[in-house]
């Protein structure tokens, strides 16, 4: 699902980046988004509710990655890692990250 809204707006003390994210956050979730290295973007996708197994901190995962100099989207290895380019047409809401389908995937359909 896209969003009307084609740029989204990064304030960084005294950086301002538009980017170009028109994915919708699932719900109960939201993204955020934060300078990891000069010229990338980490972009993460935060769950709104609270787990006791981490005692109610907030629960975050990387989405993927979007590099300035280049305008293109990467997705994660981890959170730390910048993994392979991919077309954003084909990313998801939840993760930036490939699916990988082998010849048998199609046997089970």
């Amino acid at each position: 699902m896209r969003n009307q809204e084609w740029w989204r707006h990064l304030q960084h003390k005294t950086m301002s980046i538009d980017i170009p994210f028109t994915h919708v956050a699932p719900k109960g979730y939201f993204y955020s988004f934060e300078e990891y290295k000069v010229g990338v973007i980490r972009i993460w996708l935060n769950n709104t509710r609270k787990f006791d197994y981490n005692l109610g901190k907030p629960t975050k995962t990387v989405w993927g990655f979007w590099k300035s100099k280049k305008n293109k989207y990467f997705a994660p290895v981890n959170s730390s890692t910048i993994g392979k380019e991919v077309d954003f047409e084909k990313t998801r809401n939840y993760t930036s990250m490939q699916i990988k389908h082998s010849p048998l995937d199609s046997f089970f359909v």
